[in-house]
């Protein structure tokens, strides 16, 4: 069986082929498309409603790309201490 994974520009995963897709308890979650959300603001998590091109989503690239070109710093890792970084905290 091949899988293949289109990755569109500032838009979702197309995935095409035979696959089954399935939640961190292990259980299918039914198909009901083949494009999976990538901007985070799908209504209908994992795939794509089409939220991306009415929130100005863009692609990693893309959004590198644009803050270099302003003069800016691309996104970073969370800072020390913060979740998941190893860091402390206090409380």
């Amino acid at each position: 069986m091949t899988v293949k994974i289109t990755i569109k520009d500032n838009g979702p995963y197309v995935v095409e082929g035979d696959f089954q897709l399935v939640d961190a308890q292990g259980n299918e979650v039914p198909l009901k498309k083949k494009a999976l959300c990538r901007c985070g603001g799908s209504t209908m998590k994992p795939f794509c409603d089409g939220t991306h091109s009415k929130i100005g989503f863009q692609g990693a690239s893309e959004a590198v790309a644009k803050a270099e070109g302003a003069g800016g710093t691309p996104p970073s890792a969370p800072a020390a201490g913060g979740p998941g970084t190893g860091g402390t905290t206090t409380g």
